[in-house]
């Protein structure tokens, strides 16, 4: 059960962190997988080390989405999956927020996924089979926090575009679906520091942070042939983070 041999995958935002763990799992899955990232020289590298091909990709252009999905197809004569990953989270309060930081998060988290998902679709409808997963988050669907309002927003209105999306590709042969991590132990995460990691594992009922391959291994799920009659829906991947009423119930 879900092997992936033979199918192409391309990962956007896979240059490191939850992207690279995906590119990982999708492989060991059997399929062929594409690396995709803004960061060319570590995309490059995390693609050697997989043994990949490697796309330069910013999602934030239209022609620079449909690009990479070109020369996927060019390269590998179709395109199964697409994991639109390709994500940012700087922190920013609301009182100190520039235009440009709200436009940047949203162009990179929301207006990506669509360009990228707008850009598979004719060969996926062409085939009558595609499977999509967008990388979105507990926070802004589901929780906030201080900072990331932008981030919420985007992460909130990629769930908003994934149950529409998903109907107009219903009869298609094409699923959308979502993974929505909590905190995933990645390199942005560690930046914070040991005290803010401690106080993050505190709130998680596992007492554990997320681990890349953890979101990783529930994206290949939703890309497999398996999850056929799953579509528009979202997976919480999160060490049962969202459950405690309050932390009396973590005791």
């Amino acid at each position: 059960m879900f092997s992936l041999t033979d199918q192409v995958a391309l990962v956007t935002g896979a240059a490191k962190g939850i992207g690279k763990s995906m590119a990982e799992i999708l492989q060991e899955a059997g399929a062929r997988v594409v690396i995709a990232d803004v960061d060319e020289a570590q995309g490059q590298a995390a693609a050697q080390a997989l043994g990949v091909d490697f796309e330069v990709l910013d999602v934030r252009h239209q022609a620079s989405c449909q690009h990479a999905v070109q020369a996927v197809s060019d390269r590998h004569g179709r395109l199964d999956i697409l994991c639109s990953n390709a994500g940012i989270f700087p922190q920013a309060a609301l009182d100190t927020m520039s235009e440009s930081d709200w436009d940047t998060v949203l162009a990179i988290n929301l207006r990506g996924a669509f360009f990228m998902v707008q850009a598979v679709l004719p060969g996926m409808r062409e085939r009558a089979y595609g499977r999509i997963v967008l990388t979105s988050s507990i926070t802004g669907p589901i929780t906030g926090f201080p900072g990331w309002s932008h981030y919420g927003a985007s992460k909130a209105g990629q769930l908003g575009f994934m149950r529409s999306a998903a109907l107009e590709c219903a009869g298609d042969g094409i699923t959308v679906n979502a993974v929505m991590p909590g905190n995933v132990l990645t390199e942005g995460l560690e930046a914070q520091g040991e005290a803010y990691l401690r106080q993050m594992a505190e709130s998680i009922p596992t007492r554990k942070l997320c681990e890349p391959r953890d979101i990783a291994y529930a994206a290949c799920f939703l890309a497999s042939p398996e999850a056929r009659y799953i579509t528009g829906q979202t997976l919480i991947v999160d060490g049962g983070q969202v459950l405690p009423e309050s932390f009396e119930a973590l005791a």
